[in-house]
C-alpha cells in the first residue's frame, strides 16, 4: 500500500473509533434519564417511535432500496433479510406497540425478605445500562432492539453491517424523533455511520461503557465477536433445528409441521434444517412429505434408508448433518428409535429449537426432558421460537448459551438486579 493510501486508511479508522467512542459516551449519559423516566413516558416513547417510522416510511423504504441495489450480489437468503416493504415496517411497528402494552418491570421489587438480624433485603430490577449490537443485513433488528431498550430503560448503540447501513440510519433517525417527542434524550439511541471495521473493533472493547454486546448474524460474525470481545457478550447462535417424527405421530400433522418449519421462511434461524423419521412410519410418511416439500422447491438430502422412499432426493453427505442451510434444503434421516433421534440431535443440534411429533405422551415427555436446547416442542413447528410469538413484542436475539439467559430474549433478559438492604443500626459481629 502506498504511503498516501495508508495514511488515508489510518485517518478513516481513527475517525471510526472516535465516532464510536463519542456515541457510546453520549448514549451512556442519556441512559440515566431514560432509566429514571416514569413507565408511562417510556410507553409514550414506544408509540411515538412506531408512529415516526410509519410517517417516514417512504424515506426509509427509499434508503432500503438503495441498500438492496448495492447488495445485489448477496445470497438470496441474505437479500430476503435485508429487504423491507410496508408490510415488514408495519410488523416491526406492531412489535413496538406490543412492547408498549407490556407491564414495565424497571424498578420493580422481585423478592423481599427479612434476615435473622432484622435486615430488610429487596431485590430490585434495574436496567443493564448501555447495550450494543453488531448485526448484518437485517434492518428490522434495529427496531426490535430499540423497542426493547426503551421498554427496559437501556441505551442502545447499533453497528449495522454495511449492507443495511442506509436502512438502519433512516430507521434510527425516525425513532430518535419519537424519543425526543416523548421528552426523552434521543442520544440514548444511536447507530454508527462509519462502514470501517475499526468501528466494530472499537465497540468490542469499550469496557466501562458497554454493559452488554449482542451479535446478530452468521456463525462467522458470532464466533469472532465471542472470541475477541472484552465486553460481556450474549451468544445468539445458529439454528440447526430438527423435526423428529415418532412412530406414534399423526402423519398428516407431521407433514404440516415439517412443511411449515422448512418452507414458511427458510432463511431464518428457527427454520428446520433436518428431518428425523422413525423407521416404523418412514414408508408411509416420507413419500407424502417429500411430495409436499418438493412441490415448494425444497431439495431433499437423504440418508441411504430414506433415499429410495423419496424419488428425486439426492444422497446426503456428512456435512449435511449439523448444517444451517438457510435455504430450501433439508437433510432427512431414518432412525430406528427415539433414543437414536436423541443421539443424533445431541451430536448435530445447535441448542436452538427441536421438535417431536407424536401422540405418545411418554415419548414426548422423554424428548422434552432429554433434549438440551433453548426451546423444545411437542406437536408444533420450530418457527414459533420468536420473541413476538412468545408475547414479548420483540426479541434481542435467540440465546443458545445458558448464562445469563437462554432462548428468545424479551424485556426481562435486558434487566439486571440490585439488592437494597435496610437496617436500623446493625453491625456484623
Amino acid at each position: 500500500m502506498e504511503t498516501g493510501a495508508a495514511d488515508m486508511t489510518d485517518t478513516n479508522e481513527r475517525a471510526a473509533r472516535d465516532e464510536v467512542l463519542a456515541l457510546a459516551r453520549a448514549a451512556k449519559g442519556a441512559q440515566v434519564q431514560l432509566a429514571a423516566a416514569p413507565a408511562e413516558t417510556r410507553t409514550r416513547a414506544l408509540r411515538a417511535m412506531a408512529a415516526a417510522i410509519m410517517e417516514e416510511a417512504g424515506r426509509i423504504l427509499d434508503a432500503n432500496a438503495q441498500d438492496c441495489a448495492a447488495a445485489f450480489a448477496l445470497p438470496t437468503h441474505l437479500l430476503d433479510r435485508l429487504r423491507l416493504d410496508r408490510a415488514r415496517l408495519e410488523a416491526a411497528t406492531g412489535g413496538l406497540a406490543q412492547l408498549a402494552g407490556l407491564e414495565d418491570s424497571v424498578g420493580k421489587v422481585g423478592a423481599e425478605w427479612t434476615t435473622h438480624r432484622g435486615l430488610l433485603i429487596r431485590q430490585r430490577r434495574v436496567p443493564l445500562g448501555l447495550i450494543a449490537a453488531i448485526f448484518e443485513a437485517r434492518p428490522n433488528v434495529a427496531v426490535d432492539l430499540a423497542g426493547l431498550a426503551v421498554r427496559t430503560g437501556n441505551a442502545l448503540l447499533l453497528r449495522p453491517g454495511v449492507e443495511a447501513r442506509r436502512s438502519v440510519l433512516a430507521l434510527v433517525e425516525a425513532m430518535r424523533r419519537g424519543l425526543a417527542g416523548a421528552g426523552l434524550d434521543p442520544r440514548a439511541l444511536a447507530a454508527v455511520e462509519s462502514p470501517y471495521r475499526a468501528a466494530a473493533n472499537e465497540l468490542l472493547h469499550l469496557r466501562g461503557l458497554v454493559d452488554l454486546l449482542i451479535p446478530r448474524g452468521g456463525p462467522g460474525l458470532i464466533a469472532e465477536v465471542t472470541r475477541t470481545a472484552s465486553v460481556p457478550v450474549i451468544e445468539t447462535g445458529i439454528g440447526v433445528c430438527h423435526i423428529y417424527v415418532d412412530r406414534a405421530a399423526d402423519l398428516q400433522m407431521a407433514v404440516d409441521i415439517t412443511d411449515n418449519a422448512k418452507t414458511s421462511r427458510p432463511a431464518v434461524c428457527n427454520a428446520a434444517e433436518a428431518l428425523l423419521v422413525h423407521r416404523d412410519v418412514a414408508g408411509r410418511f416420507l413419500p407424502e412429505v417429500a411430495a409436499r416439500l418438493q412441490a415448494k422447491g425444497v431439495e431433499l438430502r437423504a440418508d441411504p434408508e430414506s433415499l429410495p422412499l423419496m424419488p428425486g432426493a439426492r444422497p446426503a453427505v456428512e456435512d449435511d448433518w449439523g448444517r444451517e442451510f438457510l435455504d430450501l434444503v433439508i437433510a432427512v434421516r431414518v432412525v430406528p428409535s427415539l433414543d437414536a433421534a436423541l443421539e443424533h440431535i445431541a451430536r448435530y443440534g445447535s441448542g436452538h429449537s427441536e421438535a417431536i411429533v407424536t401422540a405418545d405422551a411418554e415419548a414426548a415427555h422423554a424428548f422434552l426432558a432429554a433434549v438440551d436446547a433453548a426451546c423444545v416442542y411437542w406437536n408444533a413447528s420450530t418457527r414459533f421460537t420468536d420473541g413476538y410469538e412468545f408475547g414479548y413484542g420483540a426479541e434481542a436475539g435467540i440465546s443458545t448459551q445458558k448464562l445469563h439467559v437462554r432462548g428468545p430474549m424479551g424485556p426481562g433478559s435486558l434487566l439486571s438486579s440490585k439488592f437494597e438492604i435496610l437496617g436500623c443500626g446493625q453491625v456484623r459481629e
